[in-house]
């Protein structure tokens, strides 16, 4: 089967749509079929040299106030970039921008397109703008009720479209990498350059954006005996650094990299209220790490309360520190 991909964003992109796009790709490979990726232009002329299969960039600007995403302009590159490649299907992923352009091509072509619902942008305009829900479930309507299907990666997702009216949805869960994310890996000569009195690590992993709510481990910061590590990057990273004193900042990882990182953690600690999965609570469990996350979207899924972590509710940071006091208190229930 040949389909065709169209993400919002790819690699060199560090997210979970972009993560998602990737692995669709390497998987439809593995399986035989003839995967293309259409996703916006990078800086970097060699993004694609370790891509699964041919991608197609199409013009791009970066998003104002976050540089690191990039918005991909209207382009008929698109359109005939579906047709040239004679897709069986069109696999839209989070589509908002491009994927509504994947959208009206794979319409006006007579090809089946499957949409996967993969980013809150209602909860991101509430974020970013003040206001704008309505506009973006409007869009997000538009774009999922043309498809055939629409994919959805938790409950809460699921019933979240439903509620906004969007039909044909179906539950697609993800996997984790169970080979590179692994208990095993736990390294105590990174524990003890992280954390030279030996404190109880804390770690968050993912992107610096004020929808993440990282702030809200400040007062896990002030926890005795507690040690606060933050991976990732982000708009947020010059305000979080004043914002999480004593918090030690290790940037962008990945790879293997990345898999230590979460190894060698006492406690993986997630605060963004917005996610429709959460890649990274999976990665951490897979590590054998416990798991506090807040307990709306894709967390609610993943994590067995008080078996593999412990879930609060969204945007408390008392409640967050306590929870982390509490995994602090008692080793047995790490």
């Amino acid at each position: 089967m040949r389909v065709v991909i169209v993400t919002e964003s790819f690699p060199p992109d560090v997210n979970g749509v972009a993560h998602c796009a990737l692995q669709t790709a390497r998987h439809l490979v593995r399986r035989g079929h003839v995967p293309l990726v259409i996703a916006p232009a990078v800086a970097d002329p060699a993004a694609d040299a370790d891509a699964p299969c041919a991608v197609v960039r199409v013009p791009s600007l970066p998003l104002p106030g976050y540089p690191q995403v990039r918005v991909a302009l209207p382009s008929r590159r698109v359109a005939a970039a579906i047709a040239a490649h004679h897709a069986d299907l069109v696999h839209l992923a989070g589509p908002f921008v491009l994927g509504a352009r994947g959208m009206t091509a794979a319409a006006r072509l007579g090809i089946p397109a499957v949409a996967v619902y993969q980013t809150d942008l209602a909860g991101y305009a509430r974020t970013y703008v003040g206001t704008g829900e309505g506009a973006a479930w409007r869009r997000l309507r538009a774009v999922h009720g043309a498809a055939d299907r629409t994919l959805a990666p938790s409950t809460a997702a699921l019933r979240d479209l439903e509620a906004h009216g969007v039909g044909r949805v179906r539950l697609w869960g993800r996997g984790v990498d169970t080979l590179r994310f692994r208990p095993g890996l736990r390294d105590a000569a990174l524990r003890r350059a992280l954390a030279p009195d030996g404190e109880l690590l804390v770690g968050y992993v993912g992107r610096l954006a004020p929808e993440k709510r990282v702030d809200l481990l400040a007062g896990v910061c002030g926890l005795p005996g507690v040690r606060v590590v933050v991976v990732g990057d982000g708009p947020s990273g010059p305000a979080l650094r004043t914002a999480l004193p004593g918090a030690r900042f290790l940037g962008r990882r990945t790879g293997a990299d990345l898999a230590r990182i979460f190894a060698s953690l006492d406690v993986f600690a997630h605060t963004g209220p917005y996610e429709t999965f959460c890649q990274t609570v999976q990665e951490a469990m897979a590590s054998g790490v416990p798991v506090v996350a807040p307990a709306v979207g894709g967390p609610l899924d993943l994590v067995d309360h008080g078996l593999t972590g412990l879930l609060v509710p969204p945007g408390d940071p008392d409640a967050l520190r306590d929870a982390v006091a509490a995994l602090a208190a008692a080793p047995d229930l790490r």
